[in-house]
């Protein structure tokens, strides 16, 4: 198993994620400092073992307090889920999309359909899918685990960023 974060600087989603059949076993969007306690018992009752963070990347524009917020918040996940296992990787979102839509041009209702596409519907309340309540952040979440397992399994894992 492995857990997957989209990192924000107020929120973040996580997916933990089976790595064999890639199906999502829990997901959320929760406060920051909420993850960062709850990550100990996700590791721990999962038996995770790597994390996997959407990492920040510079693409020359001036940025503001939240991408910094943001930074801080990986730095933080980090340091917690190293105290509990030994490895923690970095996707960046320009792998997301090269991985799932094979162009950098996609956003994310392309990455969302890419996914519906690959694992199925999301489903209603009395015939749940793949994806039954996924909202938001979660979609990029799940998009990050995707793409780390997609390119360990096919050996193409150079883009991978390791700790």
């Amino acid at each position: 198993m492995i857990l997957s974060i989209d990192p924000g600087n107020i929120e973040s989603a996580y997916c933990v994620i089976d790595d064999s059949t890639y199906k999502p076993i829990e997901f959320a969007k929760i406060n920051n400092d909420d993850l960062i306690v709850k990550m100990i018992t996700i590791i721990k009752k999962y038996d995770i073992y790597t994390l996997v963070i959407e990492m920040v990347a510079s693409y020359g524009m001036a940025v503001g307090k939240t991408v910094f917020d943001t930074c801080v918040w990986i730095g933080r996940f980090y340091e917690q889920a190293i105290k509990y296992m030994g490895s923690i990787e970095f996707i960046y979102r320009k792998d997301e999309k090269i991985n799932l839509c094979n162009s950098m041009k996609a956003k994310d209702s392309n990455i969302r359909q890419a996914l519906i596409d690959r694992f199925g519907e999301v489903g209603t309340k009395n015939n749940q899918g793949w994806f039954y309540g996924f909202k938001a952040d979660i979609w990029a979440s799940y998009a990050v685990g995707v793409t780390y397992l997609d390119k360990i399994k096919s050996g193409s894992d150079k883009n991978v960023v390791y700790k």
